[in-house]
């Protein structure tokens, strides 16, 4: 799975309603446009994160490095300007969340505050995590190495993710494991906040040890 970097020919008021929407649309206590345009630290920090990443692609690395810093003072998100990041991307409250140089995060994803997508490795390689379609990563979630999570996926707060996630899956605990299936017949409405889909979810750890 490979995520496209983002499109540079869709109009720009164009993508900016697209990130309002999914606000009003993921978060029930977002009440008006307004709201979420003065109030989203996460709206905010998707935008400071275009401006910087057009600036590191242009070759103006220091300005794109600068842009993030000034965004993350602001809002308490740090994404790097290299980071490629898709469209309709939710960062609900956002505050703590890191976004290494080299992830990947595709379309309609949902980050929560605390999220890491980090690299393990000092090489200047792919070290970062990839993050396919409509997945939902849970606050306090770490995505460490250059790991893929399939399109769909459900990463439970505060799980720790250390090898690839097939599509469509829950993943929980430390290290995280598979726990449950989720629903893959519907479309990116289907939402399950902080990654954790309704009903009883079964203890991994405890499954793990009477297996």
């Amino acid at each position: 799975m490979k995520v496209v970097a983002e499109s540079t020919d869709m109009p720009v008021f164009e993508r900016l309603k697209e990130d309002i929407d999914v606000i009003l649309e993921k978060d029930p206590a977002a009440r008006s446009r307004p709201e979420v345009i003065f109030c989203y630290p996460g709206f905010h920090a998707l935008l400071f994160h275009r401006a910087a990443h057009a600036a590191w692609h242009a070759g103006f690395k220091f300005v794109g490095r600068f842009l993030s810093h000034i965004a993350r003072m602001l809002t308490g998100i740090e994404i790097h300007p290299a980071a490629k990041i898709g469209r309709r991307v939710f960062i609900d409250h956002g505050m703590g969340l890191v976004i290494g140089q080299t992830a990947e995060v595709g379309n309609d994803v949902t980050l929560y505050h605390g999220v890491t997508l980090g690299g393990v490795s000092l090489n200047r390689e792919k070290r970062h995590p990839t993050i396919g379609d409509c997945v939902v990563i849970g606050s306090g979630a770490q995505v460490l190495g250059p790991v893929t999570v399939g399109e769909k996926a459900l990463i439970g707060a505060n799980a720790v993710v250390l090898s690839d996630v097939p599509p469509g899956v829950t993943m929980v605990g430390i290290p995280a494991r598979q726990v449950m299936p989720r629903d893959r017949t519907g479309s990116r409405d289907e939402f399950a906040a902080y990654g954790i889909p309704y009903g009883d979810l079964p203890d991994p750890v405890e499954r793990y040890w009477k297996a």
